[in-house]
C-alpha cells in the first residue's frame, strides 16, 4: 500500500475509534458501490451518520476538512441514497459528518469532528 493510502487507511481507524468512544455504533467501513465508497457508516442515537474522513499528512490552509468540497458533498449524498435504498429499514434522521484528522508528527494526531458538516440537498 502507498504511503497516502496507509495514512488514509490510519486515519479511518483512528476516526472509527474516535467516534466509538464518543458513544457511536459503526454499522459499516468502506462501504463500496460502482459509483464509489463512504468511509463510515455509524449510529448516533436513532441517526444514521454518513462519515467523509480525511487524513492529511499537514496541516495546509483551511485542512484537510476544506478539501470536501461541492462535488464530493453531492457525490456522498448520492452515495447515501443508494445505501438506504437497501437498508432494512429507513432511519429516523440522517447526517453527514466529516473527520478531518492533521498528522502532527509520528505519534501525534490532530481530529477534528464536524458534525453536521453539510445538509442533504
Amino acid at each position: 500500500m502507498k504511503g497516502r493510502q496507509a495514512l488514509g487507511r490510519l486515519g479511518e481507524r483512528k476516526a472509527a475509534r474516535y467516534l466509538r468512544r464518543r458513544g457511536l455504533r459503526i454499522v459499516t467501513r468502506n462501504w463500496r458501490c460502482p459509483i464509489g465508497e463512504i468511509d463510515l457508516i455509524a449510529t448516533d442515537g436513532d441517526c444514521l451518520v454518513f462519515v467523509e474522513v480525511r487524513t492529511s499528512a499537514s496541516g495546509y490552509a483551511g485542512g484537510p476538512a476544506y478539501t470536501v468540497g461541492p462535488h464530493k458533498r453531492r457525490k456522498l449524498i448520492q452515495l447515501a441514497q443508494i445505501w438506504l435504498r437497501g437498508a432494512r429499514h429507513a432511519p429516523d434522521s440522517i447526517r453527514f459528518d466529516v473527520v478531518a484528522i492533521v498528522r502532527r508528527s509520528w505519534w501525534r494526531f490532530e481530529l477534528d469532528w464536524i458534525q453536521g458538516a453539510f445538509e442533504q440537498d
